[in-house]
């Protein structure tokens, strides 16, 4: 069965040290052990992904200058793109602290770059999801058609990054007021498990991934609505190189899917948003 992986990133040198050593998950990286991560030539990590059957891997920036100082990563999606563009598709990361400057990094990096979508991660901006500085990002993507990929649960040790932001009420909201706009919640939402499933339920446009979380408290509730209610709405990710791929993939086959619901989750959502043919 082909996989699309809605959450991954290489694990090249550059991308592990930048992991480690970065202003936002530095003290997280020390928490979860992410040191034993082990690099790899991203021919190799290209090879691994063909052996696990993973189609494609949707790579998502991050650009939180504002906030944390660090540096956008965009570049490093155009390159993973670039050099391998039947594997990769990338999401550009957007500071909403930018204002017009970010509306524009959505207009260039859409037709200049190719991109797929825009990310955006509310937890390291310090504001909601519903806060206004992002909705000229909202509206320039519901005019270019580009779906928004935002990350949705604060991981530990993180400055500043406070759970009320990864609250799925927020992008509930969002999506009442943008409902031409397709939404994608990293991380479920997590700890709010039942807010995310209900914001699938009831809004269309909103999809959901649960990466990291799979074997975390209230997994189950997750597994059961993604068999049931939100099969439709649910995506693959598995959040390499935080989480391993492997390990991604042994959760998913644990959970009691049937084969129809399998393929949505595993390939079929994802190839819907991202306008792919089966």
């Amino acid at each position: 069965m082909k996989i699309i992986d809605f959450r991954f990133r290489p694990n090249t040198p550059e991308i592990i040290n930048g992991i480690k050593n970065s202003a936002m998950f530095k003290e997280a990286c020390k928490a979860i052990g992410f040191d034993a991560r082990q690099p790899q030539p991203l021919e190799e990590i290209v090879a691994d992904l063909d052996r696990r059957n993973v189609a494609l891997a949707v790579i998502t920036g991050r650009d939180c200058e504002t906030t944390y100082g660090t540096s956008a990563n965009n570049g490093s999606v155009l390159d993973f793109c670039k050099a391998y563009p039947d594997k990769f598709v990338g999401f550009w990361g957007v500071d909403p602290h930018k204002k017009m400057a970010a509306v524009r990094d959505v207009v260039r990096a859409v037709e200049e770059h190719g991109m797929k979508g825009i990310a955006i991660d509310p937890y390291l901006a310090h504001i909601p999801a519903c806060e206004a500085r992002y909705y000229p990002v909202y509206t320039k993507c519901a005019e270019l058609n580009v779906p928004v990929f935002i990350t949705m649960a604060p991981p530990p040790q993180v400055a500043g990054a406070i759970m009320d932001y990864a609250d799925p009420r927020h992008v509930d909201q969002v999506a009442r007021d943008f409902p031409e706009l397709t939404l994608i919640m990293s991380h479920g939402g997590y700890p709010y498990v039942n807010e995310a499933v209900y914001a699938c339920l009831r809004n269309a446009n909103v999809y959901m991934d649960f990466s990291e979380y799979e074997r975390a408290p209230m997994a189950d509730v997750f597994a059961q609505a993604m068999s049931t209610i939100i099969q439709d709405k649910v995506v693959f990710a598995s959040a390499h190189p935080f989480i391993e791929l492997k390990d991604a993939l042994d959760a998913y086959t644990s959970f009691p899917l049937t084969d129809e619901v399998r393929h949505k989750v595993m390939y079929g959502n994802a190839s819907r948003i991202l306008g792919l043919t089966e």
